[in-house]
């Protein structure tokens, strides 16, 4: 075997070496395990993309698990695909034309986010299959796999014939529904600077730089499309539609190119135009989102889907009763292009405002093709800046309007109807010191006016929406489109007390069914009541998609977190590892994790010591043993009431959970590790542990190992002998097992070092995984653990413990709500 027994980022480096050394192999694209580019006329194409392994590994595996990363990433929709698919290991390598798989990843109904290497999903099985249907009928497979030692001369003579200085052609990308605001933004970098255009002066007549796109993806079309554009593509140049004797601003309708189209030609011979012709109308009627990425992030463009309109709608009819557009006036201050309004029936009580002058004439457009408003209730009017005004005495609301705004009692039938920006001014970067804050979304008069009264929440754009609504337009209704933050978390605790609404009625949806939203989050539609007492305790919403109802709590409760600070000790001296304890809910869920060093974030870390040690058990297995939805994302973890003091067995079974969690990331190659739940007869050990303050600690012994300063100030309660559950039971018998069979892998004497020999004697759970996973790069710096090994034993003995884990976790999830640490 020509690469036998080494690991797989050498593996990576050595076929680098070896087969494409005239390339470019240095470039790391994210998940991709390889990839090769070539660089002539300093174009860096890609011309391979692959997947690496360090052991044998059926070929067809490794190619769906490139897939399924490639696809979930949308690799394609930024960076042009190479020519080649590919896979190799130790022994073999593999390549598939990329035009062969393409269509996978254009299918509408394919859950992208599984993960790539989990092999039991049926996304990762139904790519297994179409690529094996694909190589065993469709493609010349067979010459497309060699053998590194038996092959040698053919797969250098196939990378000579097909991976040739600058020929990088491949089938062209797809646009569609997904992906063509991506490629807008890549067409504004690099055609848009070419067009010979004064996009100033054309922003008085609402030409943006998207209509011109619109032109290239589908004016080449028939007429019933054109008279949706602004703008079309003739052959070489392009015409201003409907606008030929309107321009002051220009000499003509017709808009050339700066440099013979040699930009755009380039550009789009990466496409496929046009798209599907599905998708024609979707993506007209979205012409607000392009705009430049830096415009809209501050805008927080979100279309809002219509079916989440007419549900909103429907939840109006039931609060406010079948005459409700009749008896209320509706301003929508934050209307975008206007799609929110679409389906109401009384234009005489409609108001409609928007931040962009722009979007003003798009509505007025709209107006003049049969949209159901009166123009001159249309505005311009920045809802966060300006005063309110009325037009006669030079403002920008309308008379009528200023006039319903300015009365108490027309107030009360006054409903402001809006999906505001989800846009917020700090992001994750600038939390932990790394980032600045998005100006465009922090500086507003609304934000520094309300900052005393809702403190952190004016971070948020939609509560600086709401929190003005609220104290100036006093009395009114209120129906928004939002996250659920506002009701439930931390940083809104303030807000709340500021916001005395009533609650009327509302639904949750997913944040993935609107355009632009990244995550996997409720977004909900609640409608207000702005003359309350008091913010309700709770709220109750119906969850339309899954036929059930979900409360969020107000998070006046006090924290999981708070709780478990009065259990920190702060005793490095005695720590037998930290956790970082996060943010309290599951959007945080993956953050708790534990080690032997001190993490550096700007988080609160708990020291484990036997003195604390149950508590943080507690903490830890609570916030893991639930898994995360997209509808318990925003939910609160809360400090628990005094039931769990006396569950001895629940605490027992979370100090089992904790052992054996993959986010115990003990390591014995940072420190001692003191985690080790067996003694050496259990597990067939060749040498003697180094600490065993772990199995001390479950009998309830203080005997001396080297470490007894550990034990020195441990309580009496802390000193009891641990009987465990039959399911925690099923977890540290399968877990013996994985140690077992480590140890037998083990041939001590062969390691070169003594510190090398200390690692391995006295490895982790997370180092035994590692042993037999392998790592890989993750493009940052850092190393990732593999999800699958190539020992198939071990495979099967870690999957037995992952099935007694599932079930010692939902033995514990009773207790989670019962004790109070969630609400139900």
């Amino acid at each position: 075997m020509r690469y036998g027994n080494i690991p797989e980022e050498e593996l990576k480096n050595r076929v680098s070496q070896d087969f494409f050394r005239k390339f470019d192999c240095a470039s790391i694209l994210r998940k991709i395990d390889f990839a090769v580019y070539d660089n002539a006329d300093g174009c860096n194409s890609p011309l391979l993309w692959a997947e690496a392994k360090q052991r044998p590994t059926d070929i067809l595996l490794m190619l769906a698990q490139l897939v399924l990363t490639i696809g979930k990433a949308r690799t394609f929709d930024e960076i042009m695909p190479p020519p080649f698919l590919g896979c190799f290991d130790c022994e073999k390598i593999a390549f598939l034309p990329y035009s062969e798989i393409q269509d996978v990843f254009y299918q509408t109904d394919f859950n992208w986010n599984v993960a790539p290497s989990n092999r039991e999903t049926r996304e990762f099985q139904q790519v297994y299959g179409t690529i094996k249907n694909i190589i065993e009928n469709e493609a010349p497979f067979e010459t497309c796999l060699f053998y590194f030692e038996e092959d040698e001369k053919e797969l250098r003579r196939f990378i000579r014939d097909n991976f040739v200085a600058g020929n990088t052609e491949t089938a062209k990308i797809r646009i569609d529904k997904n992906n063509f605001i991506n490629v807008f933004q890549r067409w504004a970098d690099t055609v848009m600077p070419t067009i010979q255009f004064n996009w100033e002066a054309a922003k008085k007549f609402n030409i943006i730089s998207g209509d011109f796109y619109l032109a290239d993806l589908i004016s080449d079309q028939d007429s019933a499309i054109l008279k949706k554009l602004d703008v079309v593509l003739r052959a070489t140049r392009y015409e201003m539609n409907r606008y030929e004797n309107q321009f002051g601003a220009f000499t003509s309708s017709v808009v050339e190119f700066k440099d013979n189209q040699k930009a755009y030609n380039l550009f789009w011979a990466k496409y496929e135009r046009p798209p599907k012709e599905e998708y024609w109308n979707y993506i007209i009627e979205r012409r607000e989102l392009l705009v430049p990425q830096d415009i809209r992030e501050r805008k927080g463009s979100f279309f809002t889907p219509r079916i989440w309109v007419e549900k909103a709608q429907e939840y109006l009819t039931k609060t406010f009763g079948e005459d409700w557009q009749d008896e209320y006036w509706i301003w929508d201050c934050c209307a975008g292009t206007g799609n929110l309004l679409a389906g109401l029936v009384n234009k005489d009580r409609i108001f409609a405002s928007t931040l962009d002058k722009q979007d003003v004439d798009v509505m007025r457009q709209r107006v003049e093709r049969g949209a159901n408003l009166w123009e001159q209730q249309i505005f311009q009017f920045d809802f966060l800046n300006d005063e309110f005004l009325p037009q006669s005495k030079g403002g920008k609301l309308p008379d009528e309007l200023f006039d319903i705004i300015s009365d108490e009692k027309k107030r009360k039938r006054l409903l402001i109807y809006i999906n505001p920006p989800y846009a917020e001014a700090t992001t994750s970067r600038t939390t932990t010191g790394t980032g600045e804050n998005k100006a465009l979304v922090a500086a507003h008069k609304t934000k520094d006016k309300y900052k005393d009264m809702i403190g952190a929440a004016t971070n948020e754009v939609s509560a600086q929406f709401m929190a003005r609504i609220y104290h100036e337009i006093s009395g009114c209704k209120l129906a928004t489109f939002s996250t659920f933050k506002f009701v439930c978390t931390q940083n809104f605790i303030k807000f709340r007390k500021f916001f005395k609404a009533d609650f009327k009625k509302g639904f949750a949806i997913r944040s993935n069914t609107f355009d632009n939203v990244k995550g996997h989050f409720p977004i909900g539609f609640t409608i207000w009541d702005l003359a309350g007492k008091k913010f309700p305790a709770h709220i109750e919403v119906e969850v339309p998609e899954e036929n059930t109802t979900k409360r969020y709590y107000d998070g006046f409760h006090k924290s999981i977190n708070q709780w478990l600070n009065q259990y920190n000790n702060k005793r490095d001296d005695l720590a037998l590892g930290y956790m970082g304890n996060y943010a309290p809910d599951f959007q945080n869920i993956n953050q708790p994790y534990i080690t032997v060093k001190k993490g550096t974030r700007h988080v609160t870390y708990y020291p484990f010591t036997v003195n604390n040690f149950i508590e943080g058990c507690i903490y830890f297995a609570v916030r893991q043993c639930i898994k995360s939805t997209w509808l318990n994302n925003r939910d609160q973890f809360y400090a628990p009431n005094s039931k769990w003091e006396n569950d001895i067995e629940f605490q027992n079974d979370c100090l089992a959970f904790t052992l054996f969690h993959p986010q115990n990331r003990i390591s014995a190659r940072d420190g001692v590790n003191h985690w080790i739940p067996f003694v050496e007869s259990e597990v067939n050990a060749n040498y003697k542990f180094e600490s065993h303050v772990i199995t001390n600690f479950i009998r309830g012994e203080r005997k001396r190992n080297g470490y007894t300063s550990l034990f020195e100030q441990a309580e009496e309660k802390n000193c009891i002998k641990r009987e465990f559950s039959a399911e925690a039971q099923a977890v540290f018998d399968a877990g013996r097992e994985i140690w077992k069979y480590y140890n037998a892998q083990q041939n001590f004497p062969s390691f070169e070092n003594l510190e090398s020999l200390k690692h391995k004697v006295n490895a982790s759970y997370y180092d035994i995984r590692g042993y037999f996973k392998g790592f890989e790069a993750d493009g940052q710096g850092k190393e990732r653990m593999n999800n699958k090994s190539a020992d198939e034993v071990f495979n099967s003995l870690e999957k037995n413990l992952s099935q007694a884990m599932e079930i010692l976790a939902e033995k514990i999830e009773p207790k989670v709500y019962e004790y109070g640490f969630l609400l139900q």
